[in-house]
């Protein structure tokens, strides 16, 4: 079983990111704090594949459905209308014919979104990733193309009193590769298409 490792080459990109994730978590706290929306904690389960394996001359293999998870905070700016800024770590896995391709991440989704009928919501907005470390199962893979990226997360839920829960669905905008060293001419888009399924909790 490959060893976990979160692999930040960059330290001014290191400082900007725990820096960026310190500035969400004191906000959302003010925010709560001054009788705003509030904000909160939450965690779930993320029903995913990744995208293809890709062959020069070969035909792709497309993943199975793997199954990962996440846990951060949230916070909720607004009334009816609202927007609810997240930060997420992620983990996340696919199955290439028998190989296991995991990806651990960290998520910042920001979602506008619309109350209805006092305790349903829906909602839409990007999702920001930074990639933190891949691994393929017995194989030696490079690094991601770019460990920034962009995805659009759509969904809804139901909140009951200080209990959330929501499901919604996230696709990456763009292919984000990596090259399998072991083999010339095959890589492997690493962008998920997931069902996010979240409890959250409100303080």
């Amino acid at each position: 079983m490959p060893s976990f490792s979160i692999q930040l080459k960059n330290p001014t990109m290191k400082r900007t990111l725990l820096l960026s994730a310190l500035f969400l978590v004191f906000s959302l706290a003010s925010y709560g704090q001054a009788g705003g929306s509030g904000f909160g904690l939450k965690a779930g389960m993320n029903f995913n594949t990744n995208g293809d394996l890709k062959f020069d001359e070969l035909p792709d293999v497309n993943p199975d459905t793997g199954v990962g998870f996440h846990v951060g905070v949230w916070g909720r700016i607004g009334g009816v209308a609202y927007m609810r800024p997240e930060l997420v770590y992620t983990e996340i896995s696919s199955d290439y014919d028998g190989e296991t391709f995991k990806m651990r991440k960290l998520d910042l989704p920001v979602l506008f979104g619309h109350r209805f009928l006092g305790i349903f919501h829906g909602f839409i907005g990007p999702a920001f990733q930074y990639v933190l470390n891949t691994d393929l199962e017995n194989i030696d893979i490079g690094d991601v193309e770019n460990n920034f990226t962009v995805g659009l997360q759509i969904g809804g839920g139901v909140n009951l009193g200080k209990i959330g829960i929501d499901i919604r669905y996230e696709r990456g905008l763009s292919p984000n590769y990596l090259e399998i060293q072991e083999i010339e001419g095959v890589r492997l888009d690493t962008r998920p298409t997931q069902f996010i399924l979240g409890l959250s909790y409100k303080f």
